[in-house]
């Protein structure tokens, strides 16, 4: 099994978190909701598998390459 992080693209302040850990995810699922410069930017997972950690909650500020969660895949 293989861990993938699902890691931020921007600076942004993270509005919502759409996951939790052991929640199921599928390709293209939003994992995380973004606000930069006024525009919602969701975060979507590139993989299927499984949610085993979240690193964010909504109101913090993520950096560009910041982990907001990383999923395990079978």
């Amino acid at each position: 099994m293989a861990h993938v992080h699902v890691v931020s693209e921007l600076v942004a302040n993270v509005m919502s978190v759409a996951v939790a850990v052991g929640d199921a995810v599928e390709i293209g699922d939003e994992i995380v909701l973004e606000e930069s410069m006024k525009m919602e930017i969701p975060v979507l997972t590139e993989v299927a598998g499984r949610v085993v950690e979240v690193k964010v909650e909504p109101g913090d500020v993520v950096q560009e390459g910041e982990i907001l969660a990383v999923i395990e895949t079978a």
